[in-house]
């Protein structure tokens, strides 16, 4: 499997939204880099799997949902909603119970399959005043 959309599409689905790490092993290069991390966290790929077992943890009803999505040869830009529950601890606020809805923006560059490069805007403030 090489074709770009279907790599990212993957990555969403079973890693971001189901939580599946094997598959961040798998489509995520060793030599993987964010070029935008997340505040708080590095560009490699362990830093992406520990992002998201703190949104798990935070959210553990974390769903992905593809809004628009094109490609551009090895280049894939989705945009995309993140949705969850409040339920666990998050950046030092307590669960609160309350639904959030997280946008981002990324680009990701593919290689022989493999995910080797992120771009990403993601609305951090409008997280924050959600919680």
């Amino acid at each position: 499997m090489t074709d770009p959309l279907t790599v990212v599409r993957r990555f969403i689905d079973e890693f971001q939204t189901a939580g599946k790490e094997a598959v961040a092993d798998e489509l995520l290069a060793p030599d993987f880099v964010d070029h935008t991390p997340f505040p708080g966290f590095g560009p490699t790929r362990d830093d992406v799997k520990r992002l998201f077992a703190m949104l798990r943890s935070g959210f553990p009803d974390l769903q992905g949902e593809i809004v628009d999505q094109f490609t551009d040869g090895d280049r894939v830009a989705t945009r995309k909603m993140f949705r969850g529950t409040h339920r666990g601890e998050f950046f030092g606020k307590p669960a609160a119970g309350k639904p959030v809805a997280i946008q981002v923006m990324d680009i990701v560059r593919i290689k022989d399959g493999k995910i080797v490069e992120h771009w990403n805007v993601v609305d951090v403030a409008g997280l924050m005043a959600q919680l």
